[in-house]
């Protein structure tokens, strides 16, 4: 799969500002990001260490609702 020549320009240039190349620079992007299955332990290690900190233990439900409504708050910020 190839990127858009824009996207690849952009990011060529990104990391010759940081004096990398463009695959150096695309290897340390990769090693600084998360996988879905990382970011989801992590953030079961939250609510574990919220949990045994203060009793804060929400529901799945509840947790949903807490996503949908920082999901609506970074929209409303990035429509600003």
């Amino acid at each position: 799969m190839r990127i858009p020549a824009d996207a690849r320009d952009r990011l060529a240039e990104t990391a010759a500002g940081e004096g990398l190349s463009l695959r150096a620079y695309l290897v340390r992007l990769a090693d600084s990001l998360l996988t879905p299955a990382e970011r989801a332990q992590r953030a079961e290690q939250a609510r574990a260490v919220l949990r045994e900190w203060n009793g804060y233990d929400p529901s799945e439900e509840e947790q949903a609702e807490l996503d949908a409504e920082l999901d609506r708050r970074l929209a409303e910020a990035a429509a600003q």
